[in-house]
């Protein structure tokens, strides 16, 4: 991988990982139309994403460390254990269950059959009408104070779903936000919130498992990646919660369904093909 791909796909991976339209699926459509020609890799993806989630960490710092202190203080009887931000950190706990569980019960299907540009083409689809119907339907007047056990358990389901490539983490979770009922801002902050220990979960587990040799990477491509995808991010997080406060996720879901209209058109072509390096 050349530095000028790596830029590439730090740009990419920075600005779509927090749209609702899959990071994975733009890193895996964009690394096809570079030199190289070739699919990126699940590795890569995972460890440039801990540049993605150190810049929520600085973003919602505050938040962040409001929940960590609340939900300790809590298990030593310095707050209440019905506190609202000790109940945050539980409900992130238990969110992030499921995508650890499904993330390692389908890791060979994650790293290979699932990344066909088939797969990501009906993801992008499919869950930008999904998107649509929940942005549109949703009563958007649930905050975070109102989450409960089960809704951050199907928060959780829905984050796990964005082991497809295509399908999207903030998408998934924002989906089924609105679908419960949350305004668009919040199911948007929870995404976030919730996403930081899958990403660096997944990120370091991808990074432990190059340092052992079971996954080649290219260290210098990453690390270029990682650190604009970390610096673009800054700024992508920014733009979404003040688009947020005053706009729908309508243009997203439009251009989904663009992308993976003119994915279907491109593939039946023949000017891509379906799995890397076919």
């Amino acid at each position: 991988m050349s530095i000028f791909e790596a830029i590439i796909l730090g740009l990419v991976q920075g600005l779509t990982e927090f749209l609702p339209v899959s990071s994975s699926a733009h890193l895996r459509i964009v690394g096809e139309f570079l030199p190289s020609h070739g699919d990126p890799g699940a590795a890569f993806t995972a460890i440039t994403q801990l540049g993605t989630e150190a810049a929520v960490v600085i973003f919602f710092w505050r938040d962040i460390k409001r929940v960590i202190s609340a939900w300790f203080a809590s298990l030593f009887g310095k707050l209440p254990r019905n506190n609202h931000d000790a109940l945050l950190g539980w409900w992130i706990i238990l969110g992030s269950l499921p995508i650890v569980a499904l993330g390692l019960l389908f890791q060979e299907q994650i790293e290979s059959t699932l990344r066909s540009l088939w797969f990501v083409a009906f993801s992008l689809i499919l869950f930008g009408i999904l998107l649509g119907i929940a942005d549109f339907a949703g009563k958007k007047v649930k905050t975070l104070e109102r989450l409960t056990w089960r809704d951050g358990l199907i928060y959780g389901f829905a984050q796990a779903l964005a082991l497809i490539p295509g399908v999207s983490r903030s998408g998934g979770t924002i989906t089924a936000g609105l679908l419960m009922g949350y305004k668009r801002a919040d199911a948007a902050r929870y995404s976030f919130l919730l996403a930081i220990p899958a990403v660096f979960g997944s990120g370091l587990f991808e990074l432990l498992k190059s340092f052992s040799g079971h996954a080649e990477v290219d260290w210098m491509g990453v690390v270029i990646a990682t650190l604009v995808a970390f610096f673009v991010a800054l700024g992508v997080i920014a733009f979404l919660m003040s688009w947020l406060s005053k706009r729908s996720f309508a243009p997203f879901v439009i251009y989904r369904i663009l992308l993976g209209v003119g994915l279907i058109v491109l593939l039946s072509l023949g000017i891509l093909s379906p799995m890397s390096g076919a």
